[in-house]
Order: structure tokens, then C-alpha cells, then sequence
């Protein structure tokens, strides 16, 4: 199990700034995490409500990130950037 796991299942709820090992940055708040997945809810920044699919105010179903292909998680201090 990934050393995340245990760091973002502590803090489910909170907003925060994801960079995977190939570069990708993902804003969001944690929903969820599973043994292999975090699952972000995007953050939109009042682009499109958040925009990934579609669902209640734009939120959709949210961003899944492998555990393993997260080089850096940063907590928000806000819910916006």
C-alpha cells in the first residue's frame, strides 16, 4: 500500500494539490481513496464549475489518480488557487 494512502485518507474533505511523476498538476478535493486510487473532486477555479463529466454543479464523478504515480500532494490552505 502506497505511503499516500494512509496521508489522504487522514484528510478526506480537504482541497489539494496533486503532481504525478510525468508532470500532470491536479487541483481538487479528496473524496475518496481506495488501496490503489485517490479520487479527486476538481476544483474549477469558476472555469466551467469544475467541469470533469457531468453531475451536480459541474462536479461530476471526479478525477481518479493512481497512488503510485503521485511524486508530490500539497494541502490548500483555501478552496481556490
Amino acid at each position: 500500500m502506497s505511503s499516500y494512502y494512509h496521508l489522504c485518507a487522514r484528510n478526506i474533505g480537504r482541497p489539494v494539490r496533486v503532481v504525478t511523476h510525468n508532470g500532470e498538476v491536479h487541483h481538487g478535493i479528496i473524496d475518496r481513496v481506495d488501496s490503489y486510487n485517490l479520487y479527486l473532486k476538481p476544483m474549477g477555479g469558476g472555469r466551467n464549475l469544475g467541469g470533469y463529466g457531468i453531475g451536480f454543479y459541474g462536479w461530476g464523478l471526479g478525477l481518479g489518480i493512481a497512488l503510485g504515480s503521485i511524486a508530490t500532494i500539497a494541502f490548500l490552505p483555501f478552496f481556490w488557487w
